[in-house]
């Protein structure tokens, strides 16, 4: 069984300073919700709300048809994956992951089934015997899964769970966890500040900027049109280019790298840099003040300090207002 979760006007407060201000949002039940933003909006704050590990100024969090606000967090039947992996140092794997169980009198046979299930589901059967000490970080990583899949909550709250580990690990554990979310039909809410994990995971993103929403939609929604000026440069690598727009009508626009041509029509420019990255390239550009990043597919020709012209088709630009808001119709 999986539960839906909304929140509905969230603020939180540490005196006189507002980490989290007005942030309402649903996340339907058996999907992933993506919590991202850059470090200090607020993400992990509204975490621990939902939670129940911090207690909100204002607002109000259910769960499936409960209102859980003041509800205790060993109350609110969610599971919590740390960045920390928060493992007992002296405990084996098998151990670390029914502890909780044990806590709460869960019966031996219900235990081992339970542990065999959630620890065979990981891959870590054949380390249930190790010590952390032990284990690399993504095999640490899997006992704090197991420990929430063994907890059989309707909802897991994970925050920046593969911030520890290498890139190449991160992109196989972002696959292990997406693919545990949908077998188990949880509704799971993902922190992250990485835009890749946001991208590739989720079916709902919610980008925060310093403590308020700057947009929800799906990952194309994001992508394909941005809400505002900041949407559009945290999403995308590399970030969509701002130019000024003219002296009217809106500040400024925006074009994507991959949507740009380089050749002998449009405005002038000059290479800067090229990064040659084996299936594509990205070539820096200098047009007048402004730096440019386009996206080549395979290999260029072109090097540092040749002149080009950038292109681009009117349908795949994008426009801001002074205050960085998306104007459509332009």
């Amino acid at each position: 069984m999986s539960l839906a979760v909304s929140v509905d006007g969230l603020v939180k407060r540490w005196g006189t300073t507002t980490v989290v201000d007005d942030v309402s949002f649903a996340v339907p039940e058996a999907s992933l919700t993506v919590l991202l933003g850059p470090s200090g909006c607020g993400k992990s704050t509204i975490l621990r709300l939902i939670a129940g590990l911090e207690d909100p100024t204002e607002g109000r969090v259910r769960i499936g048809a409960r209102d859980v606000t003041r509800v205790d967090a060993s109350k609110r039947g969610v599971s919590m994956v740390f960045q920390s992996y928060a493992l007992f140092p002296h405990l084996d794997v098998f151990e670390n992951v029914v502890f909780g169980l044990k806590v709460r009198g869960v019966a031996k046979a219900e235990l081992a089934r339970r542990s065999a299930r959630a620890i065979d589901m990981v891959g870590l059967e054949p380390y249930r015997d190790r010590k952390p000490s032990q284990l690399s970080g993504g095999q640490r990583q899997r006992v704090a899964l197991a420990r929430a899949i063994v907890a059989e909550q309707p909802v897991c709250l994970m925050d920046a769970p593969l911030s520890n580990l290498d890139a190449k690990l991160r992109a196989t554990m972002r696959d292990e966890i997406r693919d545990l979310q949908q077998r188990l039909g949880l509704t799971m809410i993902y922190v992250t500040h990485d835009q890749t994990e946001a991208m590739s995971m989720a079916d709902q993103v919610v980008l925060l900027r310093e403590g308020c929403i700057e947009q929800i939609g799906s990952p194309a929604d994001l992508y394909e049109k941005p809400a505002s000026a900041f949407a559009a440069r945290f999403i995308g690598l590399p970030p969509m280019n701002l130019l000024p727009a003219g002296t009217e009508g809106p500040a400024r626009m925006g074009i994507r790298p991959e949507h740009l041509t380089l050749g002998p029509e449009g405005i002038a420019a000059e290479v800067a840099a090229v990064d040659y990255l084996g299936a594509e390239t990205i070539v820096r550009l200098k047009t007048d003040d402004t730096v440019v990043m386009a996206r080549v597919q395979g290999k260029t020709d072109l090097v540092a300090g040749t002149a080009t012209r950038l292109s681009w088709r009117p349908e795949d630009a994008h426009f801001f207002d002074e205050s960085g808001v998306r104007r459509d119709g332009l």
